[in-house]
């Protein structure tokens, strides 16, 4: 069911993205690869599995192929093994025959992996679905609303479009990448119509009991222990506005935690009484650091990461700093020091 351009008073404000169009690409072809971004979180993969649904709902063949492993702690969600990786059986072959290539939840080259090799050389017609403001030129035909709250959300969208009825499993997925892109439902870019698509999801069959319990009532033991020592070199500036702390890869040596551990590490410093700004450096087994930045009031993120190549959103960004540990540090605190006054 296409939807009008404009919304009435009551409802949705109007979309930024062409979902005629949108449709008629989905309708006009076949054979669709599917991909998403390294680190990958729940909206990145529950946004996929939701899209490959949908394209098999209107009799097309779709494979997601992405440039990782599946993380053991996201497994839960894709009970069915859908989510592929590049290299692995038939991957390349397929690629090569698809009519479309879709990435999904980012338009960043960097965040691209071995798939961004594909990305530049493929013949097959490319688009993008996200909810990002930031972002690179990938040669795609773009379907972005950084209104949204997660590209779950875009995904449920696309599929009332498209006239596709969600089943409870794919239901489950997407419910699990809206909550955890919205920090299960408290970070502001939460509203009324999240809540809306929440109810949506759940009256489909998802269970956010199960979802919480597989998400935040699983832990490790190794995990607990690293992000111990993240909590343990936590230090506060500016009157407390300001809260940073660092991770080293001896520490995921030390603790024996997998790299996708540190993952909402940086949520946990926000819960500190007065703090506006949090940022963590996570050195990476490439090298570098991965450096995330999350805001409750008004310093701008997005803009802070951007000086160092990243992005993402006012709120929640991130960005990958080369330099050594001393120097990066020194270099993110001031930029962000400097945001603040």
């Amino acid at each position: 069911m296409e939807s009008s351009p404009h919304a009435s008073p009551a409802g949705p404000p109007a979309s930024p993205i062409d979902w005629p169009r949108f449709a008629e690409l989905i309708r006009a072809n076949r054979r669709f690869a599917l991909t998403s971004h390294v680190r990958p979180d729940c909206d990145a993969v529950g946004s996929e599995l939701g899209m490959a649904f949908i394209l098999e709902r209107l009799g097309k063949e779709a494979k997601i192929i992405n440039p990782f492993e599946v993380p053991p702690n996201l497994r839960f969600i894709d009970p069915e093994g859908k989510l592929q990786s590049l290299g692995s059986d038939g991957t390349r072959e397929w690629i090569e025959s698809i009519d479309v290539l879709m990435v999904l939840d980012t338009t960043a080259w960097a965040q691209l992996g071995d798939m961004g090799d594909v990305v530049r050389t493929t013949r097959a017609t490319k688009m993008v679905l996200d909810h990002h403001p930031s972002g690179d030129d990938l040669g795609a035909e773009l379907f972005k609303d950084p209104s949204a709250e997660a590209t779950g959300r875009l995904v449920v969208e696309a599929a009332e479009h498209l006239g596709v009825q969600l089943v409870p499993q794919v239901a489950q997925a997407l419910f699990a990448a809206m909550a955890t892109d919205t920090g299960w439902f408290r970070f502001n870019s939460t509203s009324a119509r999240t809540y809306q698509m929440a109810a949506q999801l759940t009256a489909a069959g998802a269970n956010p009991a199960r979802i919480y319990k597989d998400l935040y009532e699983n832990e490790t033991l190794t995990r607990l222990q690293l992000v111990g020592r993240a909590m343990a070199r936590t230090r506060t500036e500016l009157d407390g506005r300001l809260i940073h702390t660092w991770l080293a890869r001896d520490d995921f040596d030390a603790t024996g935690a997998l790299p996708q551990d540190s993952e909402d590490v940086i949520n946990l410093t926000l819960a500190v009484g007065g703090t506006e700004v949090a940022v963590i450096l996570v050195e990476q087994l490439g090298g570098g650091f991965k450096i995330s930045f999350r805001s409750r009031f008004d310093v701008d993120c997005r803009l802070v990461a951007e000086q160092f190549g990243g992005g993402g959103h006012r709120n929640a960004s991130g960005a990958l700093v080369t330099e050594p540990f001393a120097v990066a540090q020194s270099m993110v605190l001031d930029a962000v020091r400097a945001a603040m006054q």
